[in-house]
This record gives structure tokens, C-alpha cells and sequence, in this order.
């Protein structure tokens, strides 16, 4: 009996904390370590736990903060806060408990300055992007900024500076991914998330223009990824010839999006095409630095 309650509270606070979601931050974050680093050591795993506790509080307080909404879509309305598995209060009181621990190990582990990057994220997500989301169908962007923190903090928790422009392309690089991303995914789920009564771009745009819109976001993040290797966090011909081949393939996959059908508002490959494309990124880079 004990273990049931267990493994159900473990899965709640799992639930809460978005970790497929983390998981995908710690990633980025053990990049960061690797690329100033030239590879894997032991003092990689602490401030990746840091970063992810934070990144799973963050989540929490998001819960908390859209617990009346998400109570409104299919797609959100079993998660802990409404369904009841769950109070509010106790959701608050996971974050905090997951936002101290990550604090502390950061602190400890990394610095101040890894810190105060991980806390930025947490409250750039809660207190900026998440009410951002019930003014503006644009909230994305400036949202976005999120993505771009994870790779710094793991940069300057190996003992990089920020001041260095290669791993800020890096961040601009998950910067600019998140945009494409995301309209990948509004285009499935933009009329529950207007049920529920966000303003969102399908409000706004046809299908087809919103798969324009896309097409040019992943353009552009194409070219900030080609940027990478001229601001230097690429060493071998060989890195910068797989990043090339690499890009010309999605944008080759992502020609198609446009020639879908005008009531065709979703393929779920394209998504894969672009999270794929992420993780080939993080892998040639990370190899790139650990065979110099």
C-alpha cells in the first residue's frame, strides 16, 4: 500500500515537473559543460540536477498558474491540479521544495552566476511568459529567451565566461528553435488552446499562412545554427560539413510544408523532422568538442 502511494506521488510530481520536457533542458545544459570542457567528467552531473530541479519547478508553478485553463482542454484537463490528484497548494509547495534543492546545487556546485542563470529562466517562464501567453498569440518569442539559458549555465558551471561569442550562438541557436517548434505544434493544437481562451495565431492566420510563418522561423534557425562554426564552437571539417548536410536535408523535408493541403493542418512528421534536427545539432557539436 505504501509503495503504491508512492510511486503515485513520484508520478505526480513527474507529472508536474514536465520531465520529458527537463530532460530535453538538462541536455542542453550538459552541452554547455561539454563544450567548454572538450568533454564528460564527473563535475558534469550536479549542476545538470540543478538545472533540472529548477526546470521541473518551474513547470509546478506553470500548473498552479494555468490550473483554470488547462482544466478547459482535452489535452491538459487530466493533469494533476484538475483532476484532483493534486491540490494547488501542494503543487506550490513541490516547486518550492524542487526550486530550493536546484538553487542550492547550483550555488554549491556552479556559482552564483549559474545560480542567478537558473533562477532567471524559472521566473522569465513563470512571471513573464506564462501571463505573456493570455495577452498576446506572439508570447512565444520573447518566450523563448528560456531555451537560451540552459546551455549558458552549463558553459559557466565548467568555468566558461559569458562573455565569449561561440556560446552565445549556441543559445541563440536554442533560441531561435523553440519559435518553429512551437508553431509546429499550434498548428494541432490551436483550437483547444482558443477554447480555452488563449489568443493564439490561428485566430489571426490561415493554415497555409501559419505554415509560411513556420517555414521562415526554420529558415532562420537553420542560418543560426551555420553561424555556430563562424563564431567558433566548431573545430573539425568534418563538424561543420555533417551541420551543413544536416541543415540542407530539414530544409529539403521542411519545402514540403508549404505544398500541403490547404485543410491539411498538421503533420506530425515535421515536428519529428525538427526535434530530430535539435538532437543531431547537440550530438555533432558535443562530438566536435570531445574528439579536438
Amino acid at each position: 500500500m505504501r509503495k503504491n502511494k508512492l510511486l503515485n506521488a513520484i508520478g505526480i510530481v513527474a507529472e508536474l515537473g514536465k520531465v520529458r520536457i527537463t530532460i530535453a533542458v538538462s541536455l542542453s545544459t550538459i552541452l554547455g559543460y561539454v563544450l567548454f570542457r572538450g568533454g564528460f567528467d564527473t563535475g558534469i552531473w550536479l549542476p545538470t540536477t540543478g538545472i533540472f530541479f529548477l526546470a521541473m519547478a518551474s513547470s509546478a508553478i506553470n500548473h498552479f498558474q494555468e490550473r483554470k485553463w488547462d482544466a478547459m482542454m482535452d489535452r491538459t484537463r487530466n493533469r494533476p491540479i484538475p483532476s484532483g490528484r493534486i491540490s494547488p497548494q501542494g503543487a506550490l509547495l513541490v516547486a518550492f521544495v524542487l526550486a530550493a534543492s536546484g538553487s542550492v546545487l547550483l550555488l554549491i556546485t556552479s556559482g552564483f552566476l549559474a545560480m542567478q542563470l537558473g533562477l532567471l529562466a524559472l521566473l522569465w517562464y513563470n512571471v513573464i511568459y506564462t501571463p505573456l501567453k493570455r495577452k498576446t498569440p506572439f508570447a512565444v518569442v520573447p518566450g523563448s529567451v528560456i531555451g537560451a539559458i540552459p546551455p549558458l549555465v552549463g558553459w559557466v558551471a565548467a568555468g566558461g565566461s559569458l562573455n565569449d561569442t561561440g556560446i552565445l550562438m549556441v543559445a541563440f541557436f536554442f533560441f531561435i528553435w523553440q519559435i518553429p517548434h512551437f508553431w509546429l505544434l499550434l498548428l494541432k493544437l490551436g483550437p483547444q488552446y482558443q477554447q480555452a481562451g488563449f489568443p493564439t495565431l490561428t485566430s489571426l492566420y490561415t493554415s497555409r499562412q501559419l505554415r509560411r510563418i513556420t517555414f521562415v522561423w526554420t529558415v532562420t534557425m537553420v542560418i543560426s545554427c551555420l553561424f555556430i562554426p563562424v563564431f567558433g564552437e566548431m573545430h573539425t571539417n568534418i563538424g561543420r560539413i555533417l551541420l551543413l548536410i544536416g541543415s540542407v536535408a530539414l530544409m529539403l523535408l521542411f519545402v514540403r510544408l508549404l505544398r500541403l493541403k490547404t485543410e491539411q493542418t498538421y503533420d506530425k512528421r515535421y515536428f519529428i523532422y525538427i526535434n530530430s534536427y535539435l538532437l543531431l545539432v547537440m550530438v555533432i557539436l558535443a562530438v566536435d568538442a570531445v574528439v579536438i
